[in-house]
Parts: structure tokens; C-alpha cells; sequence
């Protein structure tokens, strides 16, 4: 963790090759919650993240304190990008097209960010559940509805 002490001292050489190295974690993590916003997700988890880096008291924590900063900022970006572009609903596909079942990525698309954000945690990171809840920010019981409600949502779109 020696790059993330000299990144933290300001050296830029250490900025740039940390920026290099979290860049594709953060991306990995933001894609799937903001999906066509998750390069702008990214970007802004970023932001935050060398803004804050300071902050980071223990290098040794640097990935979860990156995936939370990520996490937190790819909700953010989702929720705004739903307010400013509301759905269309003709370009929703209709129950038992086959296209529905082939696209994981409008799967995903339908469930809102707290459900893909919880699904993304506990699936594709394989955090718990507590783990889950406490970077979300919610209780575990919230995390553990929310998880089957996105797993029950996810299925059912799946399968349709």
C-alpha cells in the first residue's frame, strides 16, 4: 500500500498509477448499477475518490472504501439519470418476447438503482448481507427485501 501513501502526500506519479489501478475496479462496480450512465458513475466515483483520498485513514481498507464511495456515487448518477429521462413505454418489451429474456442488461435496466446496487453488492461482489447493508446505509433487513425483491424481479423478467 505504499502507492496509496504516496498518492496521499500528493505525489502525482503515485495519483496517476492509482487512478490506473482503480479505475477498471470502479468501472466493474458502476457499470452494472448505472448501466448507460456508468461511465459518467465511474467518472464521478472517481472524483470523489481522489478528492476524499486524504481521508482514507487506513490504506489498507483502500477497496472498501473505494467500492463504498462507488456504490454511493453510481446510485446517484442512476437516480438522477431516471429523473431526467423518463421511460418510454414503447420501448418496453412486451411479456414473452424473446428479446427480454436475452438482454441481461434490460433486465437490470428495469429494476431500480437500490435493487441492482443490492444485487451487484451481494452477486457480483459476494459481500453478505451485513456487509451489504452497511455500505448501502440501510438496516440488513432492508438489504435482505430489497435483495429478494431484485432477485424475484430480476427472475421474473428473466424468464418472461
Amino acid at each position: 500500500m505504499a502507492l496509496v501513501r504516496a498518492a496521499r502526500r500528493g505525489d502525482t506519479l503515485a495519483l496517476h498509477d492509482l487512478l490506473d489501478h482503480l479505475t477498471p475496479y470502479i468501472a466493474r462496480i458502476c457499470r452494472p448499477i448505472a448501466l448507460d450512465d456508468g461511465p459518467d458513475a465511474t467518472q464521478e466515483a472517481l472524483v470523489a475518490v481522489f478528492t476524499s483520498l486524504r481521508s482514507l485513514r487506513e490504506p489498507e481498507a483502500l477497496y472498501g472504501w473505494v467500492r463504498a464511495i462507488s456504490v454511493r456515487e453510481a446510485v446517484r448518477v442512476a437516480r438522477r439519470a431516471a429523473r431526467a429521462r423518463p421511460a418510454e413505454l414503447p420501448e418496453v418489451p412486451e411479456r414473452g418476447d424473446p428479446l427480454l429474456a436475452a438482454d441481461i442488461g434490460d433486465v437490470l435496466a428495469r429494476l431500480s438503482p437500490a435493487h441492482r446496487a443490492v444485487l451487484v453488492l451481494r452477486d457480483v461482489e459476494g459481500m453478505d448481507e451485513e456487509s451489504a447493508a452497511a455500505l448501502l446505509g440501510v438496516p440488513a433487513g432492508t438489504a435482505k427485501s430489497r435483495l429478494h425483491r431484485a432477485r424475484q424481479s430480476f427472475r421474473r423478467a428473466w424468464s418472461a
